[in-house]
């Protein structure tokens, strides 16, 4: 008896218009007894994916990190196995998991790939796949419009940056963790359990979804040219090294602000300071190319 799958999918990710039905035909070609569920409303994940408990095995949700969010934050509790279509911007989940952005090859792990069992983060009763993050990237998440992201991809990212870096305000935020407390002045905070976030930016060179911790970085920069200089070193991971950057590894963090600030969760904003974080192991079983390594 093939495998029975519902596919979600978000219309409105960068490619879920035009790339949905083929997915879908290419997923029954490989076997799979799928049900689609099209839709461009998170919020009606429990609805459908408890529509089908019981007679479905996986789920695969075609679109962005906005998107699997949405999804994680029911598949944990239904305890439902994920193939992932890459069909959004970035696609930081697919990228740290070594899925293919070619839909065919995408397609064949999302019916026959390797099981991999990774962590997740988990802020203010939240789940995030790979990174939750304020300051910066919030303002460039509120400023990034669909149009943008469509067009121009993960380089509709570094667009916006360009915009939002001269008007970045630094903020005041106390970060605790099991071994110290640190007082910050800070652009950004990004609190990592993958490897990538944003545009393809790394959070740790050596960071992993599966180590059960989380990689916090701090840009403490005092001007907004600084953060120019830092470019090559957040795409590579190498930022901990710099002065104008502190990085901690933790199981757990709790950040407060002087005021409250929202929070981006895999790139749609869902969650305020004071914000609780930890690492929440193996949480979720996913579906990956055999053999690949993060």
């Amino acid at each position: 008896m093939p495998s029975r799958a519902l596919f979600l999918v978000n219309p409105c990710a960068r490619d879920g218009a035009e790339k949905s039905d083929r997915a879908a035909g290419l997923l029954r070609d490989l076997g799979l007894d799928l049900v689609v569920e099209p839709t461009d409303d998170p919020s009606r994940f429990p609805e459908l994916i408890g529509r089908h408990l019981g007679t479905i095995d996986r789920v695969i949700v075609g679109g962005g990190d906005g998107t699997l969010n949405a999804a994680v934050q029911v598949l944990v509790q239904a305890k439902l196995l994920l193939g992932i279509i890459p069909l959004g911007t970035a696609n930081n989940l697919a990228r740290t998991l070594g899925i293919p952005f070619d839909l065919e090859a995408a397609c064949a792990v999302s019916a026959g790939g390797a099981r991999r069992r990774i962590d997740l983060g988990w802020v203010n009763d939240r789940y995030f796949c790979t990174t939750a993050s304020l300051g910066l990237s919030v303002q460039i998440t509120e400023e990034l419009s669909p149009g943008a992201k469509r067009l121009w991809g993960p380089i509709a990212y570094v667009l916006t940056a360009f915009r939002v870096i001269r008007r970045a305000h630094p903020i005041h935020a106390v970060v605790e963790w099991e071994s110290g407390t640190r007082h910050s002045r800070t652009v950004q905070i990004v609190v990592g359990n993958g490897r990538y976030y944003g545009a393809a930016l790394a959070v740790a060179e050596d960071a992993a979804i599966d180590d059960a911790r989380l990689d916090l970085y701090s840009l403490e920069v005092g001007h907004w040219w600084e953060l120019l200089k830092l470019a090559p070193s957040l795409k590579r991971g190498t930022h901990g090294t710099r002065r104008e950057v502190q990085a901690l590894r933790a199981t757990a963090f709790v950040v407060r602000t002087r005021r409250r600030v929202p929070i981006d969760l895999d790139g749609e904003l869902g969650a305020e300071t004071p914000a609780r974080f930890r690492v929440v192991p193996r949480a979720l079983e996913v579906l990956v190319p055999a053999k690949t390594e993060e």
